[in-house]
């Protein structure tokens, strides 16, 4: 299990001067990047294999979020290796201890030249310490959109969108996804399904469901293609 430390800082909140939902996710992503530059299959690694862990799902579980300069550690760890899949946990706690999110991820490696699916060979997740699985609730990592969607708005894809993958950054579709959400909804779960890349250039269009507490946000392209779609579960 791997463990950074970390304060929130005031950038990272919203107006109720608590996280955002995408800072929890960026936390996250920070975690596994720095735990694997430290065990050497970092970023130079991959690139020289042509190789890239790209994200696959979501399924987040917010108990709360945290206050403004609030202390927090954040862990993840390695719960097996599937196949060309790999599953990741995570968790969000506060220097006292209390948990304050969960997550489970699932991640596809892949060759950068072929785009293909490829699976990991033993010298490549032999330094990966193993953990148990979280406990959460089981779900399907496929989200459906239930009927009746509606445009909310369009987002061209800019530089600060971009990582170093070349396309949008995992939890900036998070981000455009918060723009479905009602002011005041208290989120308590995510899910996200990742079906393409969007890239520099490209067009997003944001469309929303709602059905009680679940609203679903599906950010298409112009042909109504899904880049991702994103599942908040409030209260």
């Amino acid at each position: 299990m791997y463990k950074m430390e970390g304060r929130v800082r005031y950038s990272e909140c919203a107006t109720d001067n608590q996280i955002k939902i995408p800072a929890i996710i960026n936390y996250f992503q920070d975690c596994t990047t720095e735990n694997s530059e430290k065990i050497g299959v970092g970023h130079d690694f991959l690139v020289k294999r042509k190789r890239a862990w790209i994200l696959n799902s979501w399924q987040v579980e917010i108990n709360r979020r945290p206050m403004v300069r609030e202390e927090i550690d954040v862990f993840t760890w390695a719960t097996g290796f599937k196949g060309v899949f790999g599953p990741r946990d995570f968790c969000m706690k506060t220097a006292e201890g209390e948990e304050l999110a969960r997550a489970h991820s699932l991640w596809v490696y892949i060759d950068t030249e072929s785009g293909r699916p490829v699976k990991p060979t033993e010298d490549e997740i032999a330094v990966y310490e193993m953990g148990e699985p979280l406990s959460m609730e089981e779900v399907s990592r496929k989200i459906k959109v239930p009927e009746g969607a509606i445009k909310v708005d369009t987002f061209p894809v800019h530089k600060y969108h971009i990582d170093t993958n070349h396309h949008v950054n995992n939890s900036k579709y998070i981000e455009l996804a918060c723009e479905a959400l009602p002011e005041h909804f208290c989120v308590k779960k995510v899910r996200v399904e990742y079906k393409k890349a969007a890239v520099l250039g490209d067009t997003m269009i944001l469309k929303r469901a709602i059905e009680k507490e679940r609203i679903v946000a599906e950010l298409c392209d112009e042909e109504d293609s899904s880049y991702a779609i994103v599942e908040f579960i409030g209260e």
